[in-house]
């Protein structure tokens, strides 16, 4: 049974930093790539970073370039997202997501539900 659970996030003023995790378990993690996605309050998804299986390809969407990092560990069956310089328009649930192959696309994968997601909030 496939499982991603996400945690690390919580409130922080803006400017400030996270760090969140994503723990998968019920396939091998090394042989897909993954994403981050978010949705903030009455929006759709939206896609924040993506990486490959190895994690030698990665890429962020414009809105947190320069700010955010996607990152993997695959001996932890491990996924994060570095998160600095946090604004309130980053307020959302962050998801991850796996591909069902070892690159990504540029779309949203449904490869498998969504967890229950993490909830970065940034006010002040």
């Amino acid at each position: 049974q496939v499982q991603l659970v996400e945690s690390g996030g919580g409130l922080v003023q803006p400017g400030g930093s996270l760090r969140l995790s994503c723990v998968a378990s019920g396939f091998t993690f090394s042989n897909y790539a993954m994403t981050w996605i978010r949705q903030a309050p009455g929006k759709e998804l939206e896609w924040v970073a993506r990486i490959t299986d190895r994690g030698t390809t990665i890429v962020h969407t414009p809105a947190v370039k320069g700010r955010f990092t996607i990152s993997r560990d695959n001996a932890k069956n491990t996924l994060y997202l570095q998160m600095d310089r946090l604004r309130p328009e980053d307020t959302a649930v962050y998801y991850c997501a796996r591909y069902s192959t070892p690159y990504y696309s540029d779309y949203i994968p449904k490869t498998d539900p969504l967890g229950q997601g993490t909830q970065v909030t940034v006010s002040s």
